[in-house]
């Protein structure tokens, strides 16, 4: 159990103490908050408990605080002040802290895996660009967040599967073919007229000249409907291969590539079907329309049109009723801040199923503005059109658009400075957690350079550990668990990325203020012990977000 847990257990265990002896009278308390003071003077963490309880137990809060405090009981607590109009200021024991730098060091990069959850069950479906051309810096962020939401809920202890749901079908794919099919017969010397509703980008051109490359003209002797049929197979696939290489050099992998082609027509018709036998169909102008508006929507939505074909629509829903039909407990989707107005319809279709859409979370991504200079970089310099992950990665590396990507809430709008990004200084966040953990693996070689032993961490007298920095390090460290699990619960992987950059900045302190090597045997033996905890969590940390952790920087 993690200290904030413990001592939010002793104070609930203080309340019901107070309330049997009757110095408080019964109620239905709320659970302590407890929070980290600005001040050191204020404590190790402070709790607003009495302040919280004042209604229910009609007493001024500091009477409530002193009959808490009268009760309270934790091995963990050196003492206890209150302060202002009832706040519970906490000092922990030193000792407290020592048994996690152990626990911590047990376990090595273990250490911030919580265990397995086993009633549950959670997908995550991200990026699912249609594969029509190149992921831009929108998915990259998409990408980011979702591959770190995924880790992060694994380390939660959540069973987690990762999706990436492909529009294989449709209109686009159609046109995609149609696009490609234009170029091949331009580069082969013909005048074409170019698909009205056709994809311009370089990546086509390339495709059709590899099909040239490959094969030559000999598809110009072909009927046009057979020839776009291999053409849009060898560009779907051209197209996802390279979606596949983008996402792999950025660090994401999928657990399962779920095709939409699958749900024609099968899996349609029989979510239509049972739709239709819900009464929730109904036909208006030759086509059949779901009445999304008695679930929230603004209007009702066609479902098949009069030709017969589905809709985008009924493939979602087609594709939703499959997830829940594979047993997840709760399936979040990751989707652009541009398709806020489709959420209510999956919900309502889901609804109109019988399903519980509240299973359904949909997290929507804001914008990403490019920086550089201060100023916004729109266009690539290379294709004068939108910059696209790769480049990005090509510019900035992995890492560094990863973290960056993170850092901020998925509901806020990010940023991204591409100069900041490149730098190597204190300024770069990625750079400075990452220069520490080498910064730690700098020590090991000099230990090793002057034939220093360490290690035996459980015979170590960690209690020589009494500096300021050294404690601030310790309790920081402490947090980490508790952190996974609220970061994990509320999907929120910026504050992992937030507790990182905090850790190293108090190893850098730390570093500055407490010399390890060269000095008596014992204390030396603990300082070691306690920059190898901090370098096991700012490597379970950085693999979560995706980050890698560099030995030599």
């Amino acid at each position: 159990m993690d200290l904030r847990t413990e001592i939010g257990a002793a104070l609930t265990d203080a309340v019901k103490a107070a309330v049997t002896k009757g110095t408080l009278p019964a109620g239905d308390y709320p659970e302590p908050f407890l929070e980290q003071p600005p001040q050191k003077e204020f404590g190790d963490f402070a709790t607003n408990i009495a302040m919280q309880s004042a209604k229910i137990a009609r007493r001024a809060p500091r009477q409530i605080a002193d009959a808490i405090l009268a009760e309270l009981d934790s091995p963990l607590i050196e003492r206890a002040e209150i302060a202002g109009a009832g706040f519970i200021n906490l000092f922990l024991k030193n000792d407290a802290v020592y048994d996690i730098l152990k626990e911590i060091l047990r376990k090595g990069n273990d250490y911030g895996n919580l265990p397995e959850k086993s009633d549950e069950y959670i997908q995550v479906e991200y990026v699912s660009a249609n594969p029509t051309g190149p992921l831009h810096i929108g998915h990259g962020r998409g990408a980011a967040f979702g591959s770190a939401l995924v880790n992060l809920l694994r380390a939660a202890g959540y069973p987690t599967q990762a999706e990436y749901y492909i529009n294989d079908a449709g209109n686009q794919i159609d046109n995609l073919a149609k696009s490609v099919d234009a170029r091949y017969r331009e580069l082969l010397g013909e005048t074409v007229e170019f698909p009205e509703d056709g994809y311009h980008g370089r990546d086509i051109i390339t495709t059709a000249q590899t099909i040239i490359d490959e094969d030559g003209d000999k598809y110009l002797a072909m009927p046009a409907a057979e020839r776009l049929a291999i053409f849009k197979e060898r560009a779907l696939n051209a197209k996802l291969e390279r979606l596949r290489k983008d996402l792999a050099d950025f660090h994401v992998e999928f657990d399962q590539w779920f095709s939409e082609r699958t749900l024609h027509p099968e899996a349609i018709e029989t979510a239509c079907a049972e739709l239709k036998a819900r009464g929730k169909l109904y036909e208006k102008e030759g086509a059949l329309w779901l009445n999304t508006t008695a679930y929230g929507d603004d209007k009702d939505r066609v479902v098949i049109r009069a030709n017969g074909v589905g809709t985008y629509f009924a493939a979602d829903i087609a594709y939703h009723r499959n997830k829940y039909e594979r047993g997840f407990t709760q399936m979040i989707n990751i989707w652009g801040a541009d398709h806020h107005g489709y959420v209510a319809r999956v919900k309502a279709a889901l609804t109109a199923l019988g399903y519980d859409a509240d299973k359904l979370e949909i997290l929507l991504l804001q914008m990403v503005n490019l920086l550089r200079g201060g100023e916004v970089v729109k266009m690539s310099k290379r294709t004068g059109k939108s910059i696209t992950l790769a480049e990005l990665i090509e510019e900035v590396g992995a890492d560094a658009a990863r973290y960056f990507f993170i850092m901020r809430s998925l509901d806020s709008q990010l940023d991204f400075d591409i100069d900041l990004a490149k730098s190597h200084s204190n300024e770069n966040p990625v750079y400075y957690i990452q220069y520490a953990y080498a910064r730690i693996h700098s020590i090991y070689r000099q230990a090793e350079e002057n034939q220093i032993a360490y290690g035996a961490w459980e015979d170590t007298d960690f209690s020589l550990l009494t500096e300021p920095a050294e404690l601030d390090l310790i309790k920081q460290m402490s947090e980490y668990r508790e952190m996974i699990a609220n970061a994990a619960a509320a999907h929120a992987p910026h504050r992992l990325a937030r507790y990182l950059y905090e850790l190293a900045g108090l190893f850098h302190s730390f570093y500055k203020q407490c010399r390890i090597l060269g000095i008596d045997q014992e204390r030396q033996q603990a300082r070691l012990g306690l920059i190898t905890a901090t370098k096991y969590i700012l490597w379970h940390g950085l693999t979560i977000l995706g980050v890698s952790a560099p030995e030599k920087m």
